[in-house]
């Protein structure tokens, strides 16, 4: 399972910002399930950022949603992201 969260965030505020997904990709990092994440700036449009991160399966990424950490250090951040679907399930292939 992927989730993706994107930002708009005015670049003079671009270091603090990526200081804040750092924090937050730190207490993902810590759940059950969390199997790796990222953190991008665009390279086009530099006032848009994302945070990837993968997990086992859909019910980890909702569990770790629920952690005192991630409550603590990724809801607030997650709370700036765009308004748009962020989570993403491969599809089935034989």
């Amino acid at each position: 399972m992927l989730a993706i969260a994107r930002f708009s965030v005015p670049l003079a505020d671009a270091a603090y910002f990526e200081a804040q997904l750092s924090t937050a990709l730190e207490a993902f990092s810590a759940c059950k399930g969390y199997v790796s994440g990222e953190i991008g700036q665009n390279l086009d449009e530099l006032t848009l950022w994302s945070l990837v991160t993968h997990w086992e399966n859909v019910g980890s990424y909702r569990r770790a949603l629920s952690n005192n950490d991630v409550k603590m250090n990724a809801i607030p951040i997650l709370a700036q992201a765009i308004d748009e679907p962020g989570a993403y399930e491969k599809p089935y292939s034989e």
